[in-house]
């Protein structure tokens, strides 16, 4: 079996993978008011239960991608998907909120292997003018997982209770003996892993994430220390954890940048959703998981359209175009936030197929700037990033929610009083949009060479 073909059979299984744990992420969103209210807990601290796990999902997403240059991908999978099983175990079986929040983070520690993977199989497995192709492929597993997880969700927790959701995960196992058998046996170069910066790096993004969850500048100030520390660390280790020649691409520095910000907004649209559908709609979770599937399965049914895109007209031309959908899904959601949920529905399919080219472009941005050496740690790095900003985005919109109604109205064209929070979080989305493409026009549009598909023969 050649590489492309055994790469071909693992784009298959990883997208049964990616479906799961997309799903795992995407079908508490649509319970997170029921939690709220069974737990008797504010906004703010039921967005835990995303958060933990994004904290979580964040630092192992680069550790995983860091082992990856040292170790077996099939045996990394292989203590992921267990934990993660492990994890849905803990969680069905939670009585108090603290259980679900160690199942969450059992789960996210064994699930950070997934977005690894899903990055290193592409690089891997796929010549560059055939990538953006594969992680179109990727995409069609993501959302379809966040197309069937609100669903799922409000199938499951309409017909018994939302603990079951963690039942679902378990599902992964099955993955593992195709995985096993279709991955090679390539190993990195790199002789040891530097523990030291990998805690100092997991330090600093916990202790950040934290400080903007709990408001917290003490810890802001030891996240700042810590990262310090990691830089130290890094410029002085013989093999660090994350080499500093990495920083030195100024294509890949700024893309991540880039696709730091863009993962915010993108985050923004699954957590505020269903928030609003909840508590100015007045939707229970069943009906909230039909609303927010149209969108959710137009995306799946684009994603390989996106992937071709990128492989055949570039990948500026894909960001510009995610961009287009997403302005025009922020603009008409603030103006139509608490009128009918239709509403919601029909402008969310334009925001879920620009929110996955944009994962396409930049995943096939940030790929393109890396060597084969460098692509274990480099993708984890993305990937880890991509983490930070969701659960950064996640913590600030429960933290906006807690304030209540809001005495500024963003959005003119805004017509009642029901939904006012809602409608300026997407105005601020939207900014957030702005400068996005703000940045990638000035810092990579003289570097678009870098980023065209390679010429084929």
């Amino acid at each position: 079996m050649t590489k492309q073909q055994a790469g071909e059979k693992l784009l298959r299984v990883l997208v049964f993978t990616l479906i799961i744990s997309v799903m795992n992420a995407s079908m508490f969103n649509v319970v997170l008011p029921e939690i709220s209210r069974q737990f008797q807990l504010s906004a703010s601290q039921v967005s835990w239960i995303v958060t933990s796990y994004m904290i979580v999902y964040a630092i192992g997403s680069v550790t995983f991608g860091k082992l990856a240059d040292k170790y077996r991908l099939k045996d990394l999978l292989t203590f992921g998907l267990i934990f993660f099983t492990l994890g849905s175990i803990v969680g069905l079986a939670a009585t108090h909120f603290w259980m679900i929040i160690a199942g969450r983070i059992l789960q996210a520690t064994g699930a950070s292997v997934i977005p690894a993977t899903a990055m290193i199989i592409p690089v891997r497995y796929f010549a560059p003018e055939k990538r953006g192709r594969a992680l179109g492929t990727t995409a069609i597993g993501l959302s379809l997982g966040a197309a069937l997880g609100p669903i799922v969700s409000g199938f499951v927790t309409s017909l018994a209770s939302w603990r079951l959701l963690f039942a679902l995960s378990i599902l992964s196992l099955l993955t593992l003996p195709f995985y096993r058998k279709y991955l090679d046996d390539e190993r990195g170069q790199v002789g040891s892993i530097d523990f030291v910066g990998g805690l100092l790096l997991a330090g600093t993004v916990a202790a950040l994430l934290l400080a903007v969850t709990l408001s917290d500048w003490s810890l802001a100030a030891i996240g700042a220390v810590l990262f310090v520390l990691f830089v130290v660390r890094i410029r002085s280790a013989a093999e660090p954890f994350v080499d500093p020649a990495l920083f030195a691409n100024k294509s890949y520095t700024f893309s991540l940048l880039i696709a730091f910000l863009a993962t915010g907004f993108m985050f923004g649209i699954a957590y505020t959703t269903p928030q609003l559908l909840s508590n100015v709609n007045h939707l229970n979770p069943a009906v909230i998981g039909f609303a927010m599937f149209p969108a959710a399965i137009a995306s799946a049914l684009m994603g390989r359209r996106g992937g071709k895109l990128a492989d055949e007209k570039g990948n500026s031309f894909l960001v510009y175009t995610a961009a287009l959908l997403l302005l025009i899904c922020f603009l008409a959601l603030s103006t139509v936030a608490g009128l009918s949920p239709y509403w919601i529905t029909l402008f969310l399919v334009f925001g879920s197929i620009g929110q996955t080219f944009m994962q396409i472009a930049m995943s096939n941005t940030v790929s393109r700037t890396l060597s084969k050496e460098q692509a274990g740690v480099g993708m984890g790095m993305f990937s880890m990033l991509n983490f930070i900003s969701g659960a950064a985005t996640t913590a600030l919109i429960g933290k906006t929610l807690d304030l209540g109604a809001p005495s500024i109205q963003f959005n003119p064209l805004f017509g009642t009083r029901d939904g006012l929070i809602y409608s300026n979080i997407f105005v601020c989305l939207a900014v957030v949009l702005g400068l996005v493409l703000v940045l990638y026009a000035t810092l990579l549009g003289q570097r678009r060479k870098d980023f065209k598909p390679a010429r084929q023969g």
